[in-house]
């Protein structure tokens, strides 16, 4: 009788021991993880390969890019700028063709400044360059400061009229334009040295020579000026947002 209970509780035991190995979840083992792992770092490097073996071209050529052809810009010229234009023609046409390598003639006929591409020029750029440093001359702009379109990049010009602004006729305009330059030209002294901006005013044009942020800022304290805040709180108002710009940088 003993020996049958014995029996009885060993194939119990052995029964339970049976379905408790039937739950159990089998582990992975740590090789196969770590060859899986090894298999995934090969892969990876194998797509970092790829993508460093990526093609390189060679700089196109300026022929290619204009595709044989020569562009030309034409910058008109108003008759109040040929004397300025005449005089100063030597400091103008030197950094177009030796420094841009581009051509550059006055047609006397339609009275325009022709600027055209060569075999020589090596940035198809420089052609906008140029044009623009012309123009930004017409519009009256010293050379000096013209030159800076083509020696620097980031520099833009703008040109609103004061009507745009507030629009105002007779003496109420010829005030606006006052408040704008001030006293000898002190006021736009002020906010050239302030914004590190050029201001050249033409009647009732405004035309502003910097960069993007720089003309924001200048725009902004002539645009108060013409709807007639007092140059003092305008001086101010610059000031601070001058010194916050070169904080942040």
């Amino acid at each position: 009788m003993e020996t049958e209970q014995n029996t009885a509780e060993l194939a119990v035991t052995t029964m339970a021991s049976e379905d408790s190995t039937e739950t159990f979840v089998m582990v992975k083992s740590k090789k196969a993880s770590k060859r899986k792992r090894e298999q995934n770092g090969v892969d990876m490097e194998s797509e970092s390969s790829v993508a460093s073996k990526r093609p390189q071209f060679p700089p196109i050529s300026g022929d290619k890019l204009t595709g044989g052809s020569d562009e030309m810009r034409k910058v008109a010229v108003p008759a109040h700028r040929y004397t300025p234009l005449k005089e100063n023609w030597l400091r103008i046409f030197t950094p177009i063709v030796e420094n841009l390598q581009l051509q550059v003639r006055f047609n006397l006929k339609t009275r325009n400044v022709e600027i055209k591409t060569c075999k020589d020029t090596q940035d198809i750029g420089s052609l906008t360059r140029a044009a623009d440093f012309v123009r930004a001359f017409v519009l009256g702009f010293q050379v000096e400061d013209a030159l800076a379109l083509i020696r620097l990049d980031e520099l833009f010009l703008e040109t609103f009229d004061v009507t745009d602004v507030k629009p105002l006729k007779g003496d109420h305009l010829s005030r606006a334009i006052g408040r704008i330059a001030g006293k000898g030209g002190k006021t736009k002294f002020t906010i050239e040295n302030v914004t590190k901006t050029r201001i050249v005013l033409a009647d009732s044009k405004v035309h502003i020579l910097g960069s993007f942020q720089n003309i924001k800022m200048a725009r902004t304290a002539i645009c108060n000026l013409i709807l007639g805040s007092p140059p003092s709180k305008v001086y101010g108002n610059i000031r601070v947002v001058a010194s916050r710009t070169a904080e942040r940088f």
